[in-house]
């Protein structure tokens, strides 16, 4: 049975880790790795999985597989951390899929942006609105790319009695700030930028952070949650110069790259992370040997 709003909300104080969809060589899902995935991650500690989320490659699967993986991840999670469901694209599309993610037990929708560019704000209320009130379990807006918040939208949101969250993905901490200034804590605020911003985000007033490294570092983020949450922030930032950003670096060398080193990680690590499916571009042979002398550096290869 699928938590309330009010019962999620405590639960989304950590590491909320985001898992990545495997596919095969032939561009299908593996469905047997994400949940043996899905598996390791519960097991590692962490306090939510979200299913078919950015780093879940949402935008690149059918409605059908994304449904599924929502049955997946509850499945494999089975009840023991929340389950929260990623849906987006158009409006009438999103809320089927925010329904789906309800029949499946999900405990939660975060709705990703839109597909338009830039809106004003009645438009993104209409839109964000109306997903989450298409069902009952909660729901929190994600700000990334030309998803940009006011304060004035983001207190409207929080006036629906299921939106319990706002995760933040734009790295403007002056915006964040303004936003959570004027909103208080009706809001669980979630840092969404990358678990290298982690320290930013926290010393103004984050809560929990989404996190894509807790695919293959899982001890690592809740050693930075742990850190970050006391404000015990030298810590936080000797654990992202050894452990994060060597691997971010590499990350940022091509766009889309979030998904792709990810991934790759994962794979030379010995799990099974899989292929990127387009747009995103696969690794190329430069940077996946430095990825491997990264982990050979912090001596998880040999």
């Amino acid at each position: 049975m699928s938590l309330s709003p009010s019962e999620l909300r405590p639960r989304l104080r950590g590491v909320l880790a985001f898992p990545v969809t495997p596919f095969n060589d032939d561009l299908s899902l593996n469905e047997k790795a994400f949940q043996e995935h899905v598996e390791y991650l519960v097991n590692s500690g962490l306090h939510a999985i979200v299913a078919a989320g950015g780093t879940g490659e949402l935008y690149s699967m059918t409605p059908s597989e994304i449904s599924r993986v929502y049955r997946l991840a509850v499945e494999a999670t089975n009840g023991r951390v929340p389950v929260i469901a990623g849906v987006g694209y158009n409006t009438a599309l999103a809320i089927e899929l925010a329904k789906d993610a309800e029949k499946a037990g999900a405990d939660a929708i975060l709705i990703l942006p839109h597909y338009y560019g830039r809106a004003e704000d009645d438009g993104m209320l209409a839109y964000y609105a109306s997903i989450a009130q298409s069902v009952t379990i909660a729901a929190f807006p994600y700000a990334r790319d030309a998803a940009v918040f006011s304060p004035k939208l983001v207190a409207r949101l929080a006036e629906l009695p299921n939106v319990v969250a706002f995760k933040d993905g734009q790295a403007d901490l002056r915006a964040w700030t303004r936003i959570r200034d004027y909103v208080g804590d009706r809001l669980v605020w979630l840092s969404g930028v990358g678990d290298d911003m982690v320290n930013s985000y926290f010393a103004a007033g984050a809560e929990g952070f989404t996190s894509s490294a807790a695919n293959f570092m899982p001890d690592v983020t809740l050693k930075l949650f742990a850190a970050a949450k006391a404000g015990r922030f030298e810590e936080v930032n000797r654990l992202l110069a050894k452990y994060i950003q060597p691997i971010f670096n590499v990350r940022s060398r091509r766009r889309g790259y979030e998904v792709t080193t990810t991934k790759e990680v994962m794979n030379l690590l010995g799990r099974i992370g899989g292929r990127v499916r387009p747009p995103l571009a696969e690794i190329t042979a430069e940077d996946r040997q430095a990825l491997r002398d990264v982990l050979v550096g912090m001596r998880l290869l040999t």
